[in-house]
């Protein structure tokens, strides 16, 4: 559960449409509608206040990205959203042969690459910018539109991006809304799959969506899996908090499933993490029992420490002490302080001791980033937030994408198999934050800067930055995991780097 996102997830690619921006698109799209004799526009009186009520369910730039050409695709997306009601029917999914694409090979890998998402859905040719073909044959690629209907969540975008992956399509555009009423519409235009005909597609995605049944209705079946696993566990006694001790204050952070609040416990200040009831479905309630499963397990200077939780559904929460300090996303990105490079180096020396303790217990983070990373009253830097970490067996390896997409490894983004390096390229990210005080691809969208990590690319490197943080940072977000350093590595460059630059009263902080 993201309760300090620096950045949304399922955000769509901003527009700018200079003087079209009072332009209201409902009104063309019924009269092209009435002009090709749509039998419903025509036959139904009701049909244009139906169609206002639709449009008025989304933000503007729904209505902007409408294909004038294809007015139909809006009846089209009002049927989806109408059958996504249906709990039994979810996800809706429309699909359709788009065009075909020319594209050239070496007989390898295709040599067609994306470089952006396009909002505007433009015709998909060679001459498009972005695509950078090699020398050799020509093939034809066929180009699809997939389109999905569903009760809107948490990390929707990660799992049905891991749906398409799962049947071989790439994603190159993605066109992501919010109803007003909890549903999402989400159309991408993707490749992979190598004819036209849609009728094998259509096949491919049943089964896909079969096996991950139960992850789609949004039900709030709210006691089964948190009270299952918490019948495995023993001594809850230990860290059951008892309710009527907790007092809380006033809200810090929310996030789509859950609020952050202020509170104090037994005479100690200390953060709750609610989960919202009303929100409570399996994924939520199965993270929530990881989490506390981690936190029990956990005792460092630098990772937060876990004080109890309440296991009672549905008052779900947890109690952690309080970071009076807040995230380092803050307190770069909003705070805009610039870090000298003794106080950046002991803050990146903070972050490997505490994911070094995680890593060595085979932990995995999975979502380590500024805004999960807590600073005390002596700016001692500490990991927090275990919502999707886990625990990972000798030998065994993760396919799940789960994380923030700037901070994601490209192994991650692309479900191939990853392990404890993928925390090693998030953590990459974060030095180039600490670095640069700026926010990672903050030119793109989410998914148009994954896009870009699976393609290889990095943010620009820092002009004036230490040369040996350089290579470090170029080392830790290296596209080969197994070439990455591990944190016990990083952590002894880092402490030897600022011994070498520290100010005679400086000192390393210590265990």
């Amino acid at each position: 559960m993201d309760l300090a996102e620096g950045v949304g997830e399922s955000s769509s690619p901003p527009r700018s449409f200079g003087s079209f921006s009072n332009y209201d698109v409902r009104n063309d799209v019924f009269n092209r509608l009435i002009e090709a004799g749509n039998e419903e526009a025509v036959c139904n009186p009701e049909f244009r206040e139906q169609l206002d009520a639709h449009f008025n369910r989304f933000p503007a730039s729904y209505g902007l990205d409408v294909n004038m050409d294809r007015v139909e695709d809006v009846l089209l997306h009002q049927k989806l959203l109408a059958v996504a009601k249906d709990p039994e029917k979810r996800p809706a999914y429309h699909i359709r042969f788009i065009e075909n694409l020319c594209t050239r090979t070496d007989g390898n890998d295709d040599q067609l690459f994306v470089n952006s998402i396009s909002t505007a859905r433009p015709s998909l040719d060679a001459d498009n910018e972005g695509i950078v073909p090699s020398q050799k044959r020509q093939e034809l690629v066929p180009i699809h539109e997939v389109v999905f209907s569903t009760v809107d969540k948490p990390k929707l975008l990660s799992q049905l991006s891991a749906l398409l992956s799962d049947i071989g399509l790439n994603i190159r555009e993605a066109h992501v809304f919010s109803t007003t009423d909890g549903y999402s519409l989400d159309v991408f235009v993707v490749d992979g799959w190598p004819v036209e005909d849609t009728d094998g597609l259509y096949e491919a995605m049943e089964k896909a969506v079969a096996r991950s049944e139960g992850s789609w209705s949004g039900s709030t079946n709210s006691r089964s899996a948190v009270e299952k696993a918490i019948e495995s566990q023993t001594k809850s006694e230990d860290w059951e908090i008892d309710r009527r001790l907790l007092k809380t204050g006033e809200r810090i952070a929310s996030g789509s499933c859950g609020d952050l609040y202020r509170g104090v416990y037994l005479g100690q200040d200390v953060a709750v993490k609610v989960l919202r009831s009303e929100h409570l479905n399996d994924t939520l309630e199965d993270e929530f029992v990881q989490e506390v499963a981690i936190l029990r397990e956990v005792q460092h200077r630098n990772v937060v420490r876990f004080i109890g939780a309440s296991t009672k559904s549905p008052h779900l929460c947890i109690v952690t002490e309080y970071m009076p300090g807040g995230s380092l996303y803050d307190y770069l990105h909003k705070n805009h302080n610039v870090l000298k490079l003794p106080q950046l180096l002991r803050f990146a020396i903070d972050i490997c001791k505490g994911m070094e303790y995680l890593h060595q217990r085979n932990i995995i983070h999975r979502d380590l980033k500024t805004a999960n990373l807590l600073m005390d009253t002596h700016n001692v830097v500490k990991v927090a937030d275990f919502g999707v970490a886990r625990f990972q067996n000798k030998g065994g390896v993760m396919t799940a994408e789960t994380g923030t997409y700037r901070w994601m490894a490209p192994e991650v983004i692309n479900h191939q198999p990853y392990d404890q390096k993928a925390d090693v390229f998030s953590f990459a990210i974060v030095l180039w934050e600490l670095v640069t005080a700026k926010v990672p691809y903050d030119s793109m969208t989410p998914l148009q800067a994954a896009l870009g990590v699976r393609q290889g690319l990095r943010p620009d490197l820092p002009e004036n930055a230490h040369p040996k943080l350089i290579d470090l940072m170029q080392r830790c977000w290296d596209a080969v995991p197994d070439n990455r350093p591990s944190f016990s590595e990083i952590k002894l460059e880092l402490e030897v780097l600022l011994q070498e630059v520290q100010e005679p009263s400086g000192a390393v902080n210590g265990n």
